[in-house]
């Protein structure tokens, strides 16, 4: 690490986000194609001062990018998989523009581990993504040795730390609720961009100084080839959606070939009948050609997506991915499952004494409800639905977000107006303390790696 690097990289962490028993993991090398600078982002939401020093700063550059050497680096927020997340402000302007998040990561790492891929795919992803509930690009600083993505910073956490400080360790079911919906949009966007989330957790989701969230690390993250368009279709009414589990009837026998527990039963669900509809779109009306309206929606899911790859946090594996069929959009609709059983219960369903017991959960053992907290049927349901464990039939697989947020659960709920809800959470001003950092500069040396948990993104 330069010395002027090495000085300003600061080691200060906090707020302990270690899962037990579980981790990360990836078989897959990442493969991308190179881009040529950031899209066209004409729906920003707000002015951004920062991004505006950034661009203003490639200008003057005769490289057109930033450098490593213009970041002042003020306390480590967390480390992760393949890099070290750190709070940073430019050099030129400090905390007048704004500080970001900055994802440093060391490039011969990652070509030693075969995952430069990965970061490339990660930063394309955050050029392509404009949305509340995602999280907007700075820009990219390099150095010889470093990569660094910079992105907006949460001071709220993640939502893994904040359920650990509720009473029981368990959000309430309207704070679910609210949770879970920011995340239905979000996963509904980047379907519609093509994308594969694959690593929902509540690590990898913040909160906003405003209390809204911002879903984070799309390191593990498939994108389709952007010359192909993703599939779109209209649907016409609620009738065709499956709503709920009581749509589903179960038989006995195995749905995946490759069963790592062939000799455990596991569910089947039969498939649903669906209907072909074609609409002509007519131009005028009025009262005279009053008639039986139509709730119509275009839906956009990349149903031809798929992968073969074995990633993910074990616990919020889906059992197509641990059994190596194959899997695409349907695994994100999984991991909503997860993360509201968790969000409810402090728990997830599946886990067991160490991975291997967790994977096997996973495929064959049928989902159970702990006794306490008691919570609604709607909600059951709802985790009902999206964890079945055969993909085809899973809530959301087909039409995606829209049959989600039909759902009962999620009656009430404003989807145009969601920003303008109130958060069950708003996080305080977040301490900035470069004098302290100082004082744990010397920990960091050219060779290390901090291990703590990831935090914040």
């Amino acid at each position: 690490m330069p010395d002027d690097l090495a000085d300003e990289l600061q080691s200060i962490s906090f707020g302990s986000s270690e899962r037990s028993g579980s981790s990360t993991i990836s078989t897959a090398s990442g493969s991308c194609s190179s881009s040529s600078g950031p899209l066209s982002k004409p729906h920003s939401y707000t002015v951004d001062p920062l991004l505006a020093t950034i661009r203003r700063l490639r200008s003057e550059s005769s490289a057109n990018s930033l450098s490593i050497s213009d970041l002042r680096f003020i306390q480590r927020l967390g480390s992760g998989d393949i890099g070290s997340v750190y709070l940073a402000e430019l050099k030129c302007s400090g905390k007048e523009a704004g500080v970001m998040a900055a994802k440093i990561m060391d490039k011969k790492e990652l070509e030693g581990r075969n995952k430069e891929g990965r970061a490339r795919t990660e930063r394309e992803i955050l050029e392509m993504i404009d949305h509340p509930f995602l999280p907007r690009l700075y820009g990219v600083a390099e150095s010889d040795r470093w990569f660094c993505l910079l992105t907006e910073f949460c001071p709220g956490g993640d939502l893994h730390v904040l359920r650990q400080r509720q009473p029981c360790r368990r959000f309430t079911e309207p704070a679910v609720r609210f949770y879970a919906a920011e995340v239905v949009v979000a996963l509904e966007y980047i379907h519609m961009m093509g994308i594969v989330y694959r690593d929902l957790k509540p690590e990898n989701v913040l909160v906003r100084s405003d209390g809204h969230i911002m879903l984070t690390d799309f390191d593990l993250s498939l994108k389709c080839d952007p010359t192909a368009p993703t599939p779109a279709h209209v649907i016409s009414d609620a009738s065709s959606l499956p709503l709920t589990s009581t749509d589903f009837s179960g038989s006995s026998s195995c749905i995946l070939p490759s069963c790592i527990v062939p000799k455990v039963s596991c569910f089947q669900y039969p498939k649903l009948k669906r209907k072909k509809r074609h609409f002509s779109i007519r131009r005028g009306g009025g009262s005279g050609n009053a008639g039986p309206s139509l709730d119509l929606e275009v839906v956009a899911e990349p149903v031809d997506l798929r992968s073969m790859s074995f990633v993910g946090t074990h616990e919020y594996l889906a059992p197509e991915i641990v059994s190596g069929e194959g899997h695409g959009s349907a695994v994100d609709w999984w991991t909503l499952g997860i993360f509201i059983f968790e969000l409810l219960y402090g728990v997830t369903p599946f886990k067991g004494n160490d991975n291997e017991m967790t994977l096997a959960n996973i495929v064959a053992r049928a989902l159970e409800f702990p006794k306490e907290p008691v919570v609604s049927a709607s909600v059951k349901d709802l985790i009902t639905g999206l964890l079945v464990k055969d993909p085809t039939r899973r809530l959301g697989s087909t039409v995606g977000a829209t049959a989600v947020k039909r759902h009962p659960f999620f009656s009430g709920i404003n989807w145009a107006l969601l920003r303008c809800e109130k958060p069950p959470y708003v996080p305080p001003r977040f301490p900035v303390s470069a004098s302290s950092s100082k004082r744990e500069a010397e920990d960091v040396s050219d060779d290390s790696c901090p291990g703590t948990p990831v935090e914040y993104y």
